[in-house]
C-alpha cells in the first residue's frame, strides 16, 4: 500500500459477511471498522442488491450508512457462485485514508 495509514499503522479491516449483510468472520483488525461494517454491507445491499453482478466493486464512505467517519472508505465486493443470480457471500475491507480530497491536503 502507498498510504502510511495502512502500510505502517495497519489502520484497516477486513470481513466476510453473508448473504443478508451479516457478519461472518473477520481478521483481528480495528474494532470500531468491524463494528460499523455489517451495518455499511447491509446499506449497500438493500440499496444495489438486485443490481448487483459479477465484478462490481462498491466503494463507501456514507456517514449515515455505517461509516464512522469520511477518511474510512469500505471496499465492498459480491461474490457469485456459477450462475446464480444473486451474490452468496460478500467480500469487504475498510481503510483510513489521510487525505481525500478536501480543499487542503488532510483535510475533507
Amino acid at each position: 500500500a502507498i498510504s502510511t495509514n495502512i502500510k505502517e499503522r495497519l489502520d484497516f479491516s477486513c470481513a466476510l459477511f453473508g448473504p443478508d449483510g451479516g457478519l461472518v468472520s473477520n481478521a483481528p483488525h480495528i474494532p470500531v471498522h468491524l463494528g460499523a461494517m455489517q451495518e455499511t454491507v447491509q446499506f449497500q445491499i438493500q440499496h444495489l442488491g438486485p443490481d448487483l453482478r459479477q465484478g462490481d466493486v462498491i466503494l463507501s464512505n456514507h456517514p449515515c450508512a455505517g461509516g464512522s467517519h469520511l477518511p474510512d472508505l469500505t471496499v465492498i465486493t459480491p461474490v457469485f457462485w456459477e450462475e446464480e443470480s444473486s451474490a452468496i457471500f460478500f467480500v469487504a475491507s475498510r481503510g483510513h485514508h489521510a487525505d481525500i480530497g478536501g480543499i487542503t491536503p488532510g483535510s475533507m
